[in-house]
């Protein structure tokens, strides 16, 4: 997933309110949710806020293993298709009401009814008649069955071993099956471990501690998400000790690493960052053009000096900790010769020009500029053109750019989650396959990799999938980042965690 805003942010302010000191976290997001309902959750904020007030029926740990959640056990038929799912009982809403696999059914109903606009009902589509469901072409969903009031049975269309995975996300939490009038998501109501207790637009979010979560209730009283959009201002809270837990800007790395050092913590993300090559664009369809561009390229240099050394290079697309990565296989080296040579046998000796794509993140400035000199050095003019995110990506959607700078956040932690969307040619564009790449022999791989119930076939696949990926060059492959947070002593149960949903805050508690 491409993100639009930072990730959330911990922290602990020295302001407590009325709340006793020490079970009051403050925590902050840069940009203001665009809903607190479930089925309209579409950005990280709103995500983050729904993995607090909601259950699903899994969940991702902070480490992103998966893990039952109202869902207490689960089973998958012989064919690998039908996943029944047994409920955990005495589950209730914040209101009281007892939470039934009737609540679930509408749940999933509502996500992909036609009428819940703007939302990302995707990850329930592979249910048998989800897609047509949401498209309006069906009168309800054929592989969604309740046989009683604790059993959820979903039939897919095909097999999709990743698809309990999908249940954990945001889209797919529990709401009650009969809402209460007015703004669902204004006024929230789940079975998480944390209650909504009031959102002021642009200044802050309250929860607080559900006394009656199912599970381990939260360490803490209450959970105040402020908004605070600059960086510079979430630093120097920090600094001055008002917060306890900042994201260390990229450029920013050095000093911190000096000032802050025994403060920091680190975490290789499950994410990539990249330029997408469009391989249906002249000269970029010869895969030898698409070699050059990374050989060209001294990714080692600019991963030091742009990005403070904070991430690791990698020879393929997927990122490190998930199964498929192959840490022994080199990445292009730099070398302008062998760049130069690929272009020439490729019928382009005068080299050639390309536009180069980026938003207005301030990161991409400076790396943007790094490519450009790079590249020129190999004959490749390359002339940016920065536009605001909406008109950069659409720009990259529909076929416009013959590169586009930018990232992908892993929505679960699996190697499925970069494969699929990202070079299968039924993706190409809007999908997430910005390299409009289309190779049958991958998309065969790809469609293996899915529906195996052989985990080691499938990590030999996915092996394989990032190896011709690799080879395809349908990328500049720049990186994985690290995420490097600081953190203050007086803050316990917290980590960073592995996926955005990961870490509800249960444990988090301050003692000073």
């Amino acid at each position: 997933m491409n993100r639009h805003f930072l990730p959330i942010i911990l922290v602990l302010g020295a302001a407590c309110g009325s709340h006793r000191p020490g079970r009051t976290l403050e925590y902050y997001f840069t940009a203001d949710p665009r809903s607190l309902d479930p089925a309209l959750s579409t950005d990280v904020p709103s995500g983050e806020v729904v993995t607090l007030l909601f259950d699903n029926l899994t969940r991702f740990d902070v480490d992103g293993r998966l893990e039952p959640d109202l869902a207490r056990s689960w089973e998958l038929d012989r064919r690998g298709v039908t996943y029944t799912f047994h409920l955990r009982p005495g589950v209730r809403f914040h209101d009281g009401r007892p939470l039934t696999a009737r609540d679930v059914a509408a749940s999933f109903r509502r996500a992909l009814a036609p009428a819940t606009s703007g939302g990302r009902g995707w990850p329930l589509y592979p249910i048998q008649g989800a897609e047509a469901f949401a498209a309006g072409t069906a009168a309800g969903i054929s592989g969604l069955r309740i046989p009683d009031d604790s059993t959820v049975v979903l039939s897919l269309a095909r097999p999709l071993n990743v698809f309990p995975k999908l249940l954990a996300m945001p889209v797919a939490a529990v709401v009650p099956e009969s809402l209460p009038p007015g703004d669902f998501g204004q006024h929230p109501i789940g079975s998480g471990p944390w209650r909504f207790v009031s959102w002021s637009h642009d200044d802050q979010i309250v929860v607080a501690r559900n006394p009656d979560y199912w599970g381990k209730p939260a360490a803490s009283d209450t959970l105040r998400i402020r908004i605070i959009p600059e960086a510079l201002t979430q630093a120097a809270e920090y600094e001055s000790g008002r917060l306890s837990v900042v994201e260390v800007p990229f450029g920013e790395t050095a000093r911190w690493e000096h000032d802050h050092a025994a403060e920091l913590d680190r975490r290789p993300a499950i994410r990539a960052l990249y330029v997408a090559i469009n391989t249906r664009r002249g000269p970029l369809a010869d895969v030898r053009v698409r070699q050059a561009l990374n050989y060209a390229t001294d990714v080692s240099t600019l991963l030091g000096q742009i990005m403070g050394g904070r991430g690791t290079r990698t020879a393929g697309a997927l990122p490190p900790g998930l199964d498929g990565y192959d840490s022994t296989r080199a990445p292009y080296p730099h070398d302008v010769a062998k760049a130069k040579a690929l272009l020439r046998a490729a019928g382009y000796p005068n080299g050639i020009s390309l536009q180069l794509w980026r938003t207005d993140r301030d990161e991409y400035g400076r790396l943007a500029q790094a490519i450009q000199q790079e590249l020129a050095e190999a004959g490749i003019r390359v002339e940016i053109v920065e536009r605001d995110a909406s008109t950069a990506r659409a720009a990259s959607m529909h076929g416009n750019a013959d590169l586009f700078l930018t990232d992908w956040y892993a929505d679960y932690p699996d190697a499925e989650d970069f494969n699929f969307p990202l070079f299968h040619s039924s993706n190409a564009g809007a999908g997430g396959n910005r390299a409009f790449l289309a190779d049958s022999a991958l998309d065969r791989m790809i469609t293996r990799a899915r529906e195996t119930p052989d985990s080691a076939e499938r990590v030999g696949l996915d092996r394989q999938i990032d190896a011709r990926v690799f080879a395809l060059a349908p990328w500049i492959f720049l990186w994985a980042p690290v995420d490097l947070w600081a953190r203050q002593p007086y803050l316990h149960g917290w980590r960073i965690p592995a996926i955005f949903t990961g870490q509800r805050w249960t444990d988090a508690v301050v003692s000073r």
